[in-house]
């Protein structure tokens, strides 16, 4: 380690603060100028391509927002601390974040990205705030670091970045391949193009193709709710068991498969409440906080009470049910009921309407979605040892235990 220079990583950096355009004042918004909040880039993905409000170029000038530029860093600060992104081009923030530049003297910008995430676990423990956590300017002075020569950094952040790259490209192959199966989807089963030539009679969904009837979700899969073992008994829980989901598991991955939850649950946890194992090919339906997310098994696993899961019936299969929950999802949101939160209990889920084809549809729809679920499957599954394989070498190479010739031996 004799090479490697100590800092401190408030010496190395450029903190830039963030704010928000008056809500009142429509002319500051909707815009061309994205603008980030945290919600947008909680996901683990490097780069932030998209954010969910636009501002415009007289919302930058009359605010205390700012315009950072491409390969800059955003990084939360406040409520949900260390979330982070790089930049793949200009966009404003808000100021629940920090951006975060480095001194190109000192640190390449990539090589500080990784840097970041590597002292995540210790910038989180220097919070402050009684209500909820805050990162704040002192927190980045009291976090020491030691760099490499800048070419080794070069080197430590194209290796990194290779694996990032690659989890990238993957997620775009799965996006591009989501996109043309919702779109057959809703071609076969929404607009009929594909039957256009024949007969088609009135239904209470409207004009449907001769031959084809309506019926209820629960004609084409068992609706199966879950439940929580106690929390006050330990032992209901483990690392290593039968696995089990919540709507929060969903809401950490953008993965369009499942095959377990943060926590497993033990045998006598599974014997202590009524939740079922599912079988693999089911498609996991959070019913409440939110209403929305949709999965798929790829093993057995069990839910607590936020899913109303669909084991669909063998001839009808996966994907029909899948694409008829994503394109419905907002009429099951307007259909639910409830105070505190909405909730889309289990008679709203078996009851609803849902276009019954022959099965002989059904069955040329799944030879064509086959082959695109198993390329998703396969993609994000290299995705995982992908992930896992960086997560495990970055330590390794921002402390120095491991070095570039090791990897090149």
């Amino acid at each position: 380690m004799e090479e490697w220079k100590k800092y401190k990583l408030g010496d190395i950096i450029h903190l830039i603060g963030g704010g928000t355009p008056k809500t009142t004042i429509d002319s500051f918004w909707n815009g061309d100028i994205p603008w980030l909040s945290v919600k947008d880039f909680n996901n683990s993905e490097k780069y932030v391509y998209q954010t969910e409000k636009s501002i415009s170029k007289l919302g930058l000038e009359k605010s205390t927002t700012r315009l950072l530029q491409k390969n800059d860093i955003i990084i939360s600060a406040r409520g949900t601390v260390g979330e982070i992104a790089m930049l793949p081009f200009p966009m404003a923030f808000n100021q629940s974040c920090y951006g975060i530049r480095g001194d190109l003297d000192i640190i390449d910008q990539d090589y500080l990205y990784y840097l970041m995430k590597f002292k995540l676990a210790e910038i989180k423990s220097k919070t402050h705030g009684s209500v909820f956590d805050t990162i704040t300017r002192d927190t980045f002075g009291n976090i020491n670091c030691s760099l490499p020569a800048f070419n080794i950094q070069q080197k430590i952040s194209n290796i990194l970045s290779s694996f990032d790259d690659k989890i990238a490209l993957n997620k775009r192959i799965n996006d591009n391949l989501e996109q043309q199966a919702l779109a057959i989807y809703r071609s076969w089963f929404v607009d009929f193009e594909p039957f256009k030539g024949g007969e088609f009679i009135d239904s209470e969904l409207g004009e449907i193709p001769e031959g084809w009837g309506v019926g209820r979700l629960s004609d084409v899969g068992r609706i199966v709710g879950g439940s929580t073992p106690s929390k006050s008994h330990s032992e209901y829980y483990t690392t290593n068991g039968i696995p089990w989901l919540t709507p929060k598991d969903l809401s950490m991955t953008q993965a369009k498969f499942t095959s377990r939850g943060e926590i497993d649950i033990t045998e006598i946890g599974y014997k202590s409440c009524s939740t079922k194992l599912l079988p693999r090919g089911s498609v996991l339906f959070s019913s409440r906080a939110p209403i929305g997310y949709i999965s798929i098994a790829l093993n057995e696993i069990c839910t607590n009470q936020g899913f109303k899961s669909i084991v669909p019936n063998r001839e009808i299969g996966t994907a029909f049910i899948f694409y008829y929950l994503k394109a419905n999802t907002s009429k099951i949101e307007s259909q639910a009921s409830g105070s505190t939160f909405k909730e889309a209990s289990g008679t709203l889920i078996n009851s609803l309407s849902i276009i019954r084809p022959p099965l002989k549809v059904i069955h040329n729809f799944n030879e064509i979605m086959t082959p695109i679920f198993f390329q998703q499957e396969k993609n994000e599954g290299e995705n995982e040892k992908l992930s896992k394989l960086r997560d495990t070498l970055l330590p390794k190479l921002m402390s120095g235990e491991l070095k570039i010739t090791d990897l090149n031996s």
